[in-house]
């Protein structure tokens, strides 16, 4: 359902929550641009001029692992110091009100965690941009120690224990999903009696398929986005307000 105006759908979206016992937060991009961090499809993004790398260009070539880390590390000066917002501070309430039993997001910024939400209740579908992995044992890497080797060398990092290539902890274009992270977003979802899809275009696979389990599953489904988005006529209510402003009487 979409409201004549934005006040009204907002009204109905805070009586949704107020009913709702187990509220699963699904969240893109979106909720992190009043943060500072810029999303991939709005004009002039920065991610348009430094694209990810797919995965098997990763590993297959030295001079693309290289361009990685350099776009890496561009992006992050463009979001460094961003931190938690009203939306994220929203969901964080929900889930330490015991309301909530998780969030999962697209995200890779980190700022679910920041905003006080435990690690075990934020399932990342698309990894996390804030440490790297070895590819081959798996082994955690910390950025404060590979950027400035990178940047003194010009060389992509190599695995300290046991000599793999190490690459940053998201899922890159054309790499697997990861399974374990995909199978607890699937049990989350069914838990939800409300499914809150905030600031993604739902239009990334296998990612967009949660909000339609949920539906399917019989909770109510609520998207919240500036754009429409493919799956707004199976909502219950469509918001196209801001988000942070959306969410903000949660966050108080």
């Amino acid at each position: 359902m979409q409201h004549d105006s934005d006040d009204d759908a907002v009204a109905e979206l805070h009586a949704m929550l107020d009913c709702a016992s187990a509220i699963v937060g699904f969240t893109g991009a979106g909720i992190s641009t009043e943060s500072g961090v810029p999303d991939f499809r709005s004009p002039g993004s920065p991610w348009m001029v430094n694209k990810p790398i797919p995965y098997e260009a990763f590993i297959a070539s030295h001079a693309a692992r290289v361009e990685a880390w350099r776009r890496k590390f561009t992006m992050d000066d463009h979001f460094a110091g961003a931190g938690p917002n009203r939306g994220h501070r929203a969901l964080a309430r929900l889930v330490s009100d015991g309301r909530s039993p998780g969030v999962i997001t697209q995200n890779i910024d980190n700022l679910h965690q920041a905003s006080g939400i435990p690690p075990e209740k934020i399932v990342e579908l698309h990894g996390n941009g804030t440490y790297a992995t070895c590819l081959t044992c798996g082994w955690r890497h910390e950025l404060t120690a590979i950027r400035p080797a990178f940047e003194a060398s010009g060389e992509p990092p190599s695995c300290i224990m046991c000599g793999g290539l190490v690459k940053s902890a998201t899922i890159s274009f054309g790499q697997a999903m990861p399974q374990v992270a995909m199978q607890r977003a699937h049990a989350l979802t069914i838990q939800a009696d409300l499914f809150l899809a905030v600031g993604s275009s739902l239009v990334v696979f296998p990612a967009a398929t949660f909000p339609v389990i949920a539906k399917r599953n019989g909770a109510r489904l609520v998207i919240i986005n500036r754009e429409p988005t493919e799956l707004d006529e199976i909502a219950d209510l469509v918001v196209r307000a801001e988000i942070g402003p959306a969410l903000a009487p949660l966050a108080q």
